[in-house]
């Protein structure tokens, strides 16, 4: 049995009709979950993972073998503390970890779907997700919390789901994608496309993978993720195990070798047709025109209360972006909070360990859980 399939999955069988016009019914949803359902159920947190993340935050991946993507956030004591909270995580549809994605068979042909797969969107990632309340029988969360794309479904969930959440972190993300990071994205999803194995989306079925584009996709968005100054820092233009230049194409620097091994990794773990899917569904992200251009609407039926977090090296979902949707809601007079944490470590920040990021985390959700007992 492959493992992808030995996970925890909900097969959801009521039909869910995407924005681009198809209707699929009968998916799975990969997830895990992490803590304890309290007897109120009122103690239930749904964490969004951002685009090459997964439903296993923290603990070890029982696939890749390698520490959760959220291991310095989430856990006992930890601040999504699973000794007090019940922690829900899914795979995103389209994603590659279990749930209904690209790489699952098409049962009409007997063949992976490739790019047969439907295009979907961050409303279609979160509308899959809500049967995870069901399943649960979850009638109100306590948080919806997420980075990055993360962050983006969790201003949709709001959007969609106005009563079904006392509170709400989105980190580090925006209430629509810029043009920026839509080129960002073409570029990756160009240079998986230019691989003579991807074979238009069905490499899958001809046993073949398009390694070389998809490790060059990672290289050039792991860029993004850090900052200039803390580049400069950690790597410089030191020289890769040796005193002088080679006057060649080899890995001279060694931000180059720790460029070529993030690029070379990620092809073990993740699905080519996935990278595409959903930096499309990112770009398609825009919240802001679902609401006629008043982002303010989006949010003005609900009475979550939001805590907004920007970086202030985040190049990538800069401060100013994240603001935004802070001013949405003050011009409602939405209760919301916002702060932005000092740290030289990029987009990423959200997923190291940030002392002052991690301590705002811990003392918001404490001070609002016990609010609501």
């Amino acid at each position: 049995m492959n493992k992808i399939e030995k996970v925890k999955k909900l097969i959801v069988e009521k039909p869910l009709k995407l924005d681009c016009g198809k209707t699929i019914q009968n998916f799975p949803l990969a997830y895990e979950t992490y803590g304890k359902l309290n007897e109120k159920k009122d103690n239930a947190i749904l964490v969004f993972h951002a685009l090459t993340g997964d439903q296993f935050a923290c603990g070890i991946n029982p696939i890749t073998k390698k520490e959760g993507w959220w291991s310095h956030a989430l856990g006992p004591g930890k601040s999504i503390d699973t000794n007090k909270f019940f922690v829900i995580c899914a795979n995103v549809i389209g994603g590659c970890m279990g749930s209904y994605g690209p790489s699952h068979l098409d049962d009409k042909v007997d063949k992976p779907f490739g790019t047969n797969f439907p295009v979907i969107t961050i409303n279609d990632m979160v509308n899959a997700q809500y049967n995870l309340l069901e399943a649960f029988k979850i009638k109100k969360l306590f948080s919806v919390i997420g980075g990055s794309m993360g962050g983006m479904q969790v201003l949709q969930f709001v959007s969609n789901f106005p009563d079904s959440s006392h509170t709400a972190i989105p980190i580090a993300c925006t209430a629509s994608h810029s043009a920026q990071n839509i080129a960002l994205n073409e570029l990756g999803r160009q240079s998986i496309m230019a691989d003579h194995n991807w074979m238009n989306g069905f490499y899958a079925e001809k046993q073949k993978v398009p390694d070389k584009g998809l490790a060059v996709a990672r290289m050039a968005a792991h860029i993004t993720y850090l900052s200039k100054k803390g580049l400069q820092e950690k790597f410089g233009r030191k020289l890769q195990e040796r005193d002088d230049l080679k006057f060649g194409f080899d890995a001279d620097f060694q931000i180059e070798s720790y460029l070529r091994y993030q690029g070379s990794v990620f092809v073990d773990r993740f699905d080519a047709n996935s990278y595409l899917y959903i930096t499309r569904a990112m770009d398609y992200f825009d919240l802001t025109k679902q609401y006629e251009g008043n982002l303010s609407k989006a949010f003005e039926k609900s009475e979550t209360k939001f805590f907004i977090i920007s970086f202030t090296s985040d190049w990538l979902y800069p401060t100013s972006e994240n603001r935004d949707i802070v001013i949405a809601l003050n011009a409602i007079g939405k209760d919301v909070g916002f702060v932005e944490i000092t740290s030289d470590k990029g987009h990423d920040s959200f997923l190291l360990d940030v002392p002052d990021f991690l301590n705002a985390v811990k003392n918001y959700l404490n001070m609002s859980y016990k609010k609501i007992q």
